[in-house]
């Protein structure tokens, strides 16, 4: 083939492009202008005139900068979108953490809470508890004060009669009636001392 002219595969061997590449280029313009009809082996061929072959070069090598260009531009987004894709993650990342943390906090508090709730329903038990004790000392000392008003209103022989009534009523009888006051006295005395106990111990517990 002459030098001045060349077949769309020898154009695109010495380009290192493909046969479909060179004939995409070629259109109704640049066919007039630089490509030719002529017999090779009998057949018709398309052949390009250098100066066409010089077009299509610069062509070709503007495409390949411009794909280069844009292949670096696609990449730099490309690490960008991935730079912000990563920030984003370790944002949510933080943001799950921080919620995480939030949840165990209201946990311990929710705990603390029902806690709070069990130990005033004990002391309230504790109060009630108490008042109906203190209900039910008072009811027995009414009764042991009102046993000893009975024993007292008793006719109680005096010394000047004793000796008198010595043969109506024996001096056991006597004693016992006084061991059963003294009795209820001490009773009563011991009932008020562990209500005092009680109370104290009760307010020991509030403070």
């Amino acid at each position: 083939m002459s030098e001045n002219l060349k077949t769309i595969k020898e154009l695109a061997d010495e380009l290192g492009v493909s046969k479909q590449t060179i004939r995409n280029k070629i259109d109704k313009d640049f066919r007039e202008k630089f490509v030719q009809t002529i017999k090779i082996k009998g057949n018709n061929t398309l052949v390009i005139n250098n100066a066409g072959y010089s077009l299509l070069k610069k062509t070709l090598q503007n495409d390949t900068a411009q794909t280069a260009k844009t292949l670096q531009n696609d990449t730099a987004q490309t690490a960008k979108t991935l730079q912000n894709d990563t920030a984003q993650t370790k944002l949510i990342c933080f943001l799950e953490e921080q919620l995480d943390k939030k949840e165990q906090q209201l946990s311990v508090k929710d705990k603390q809470l029902e806690n709070k709730d069990t130990q005033i329903s004990q002391m309230q038990n504790l109060l009630d508890q108490q008042q109906r004790l203190a209900l039910q000392d008072k009811k027995l000392l009414e009764e042991y004060k009102s046993e000893i008003k009975e024993l007292k209103s008793l006719k109680i022989p005096t010394q000047d009669t004793k000796e008198e009534q010595a043969n109506s009523q024996p001096q056991e009888e006597l004693e016992t009636l006084k061991e059963q006051i003294r009795a209820l006295n001490d009773k009563i005395k011991g009932q008020e001392q562990a209500n005092n106990q009680s109370s104290k111990k009760w307010y020991q517990f509030w403070k």
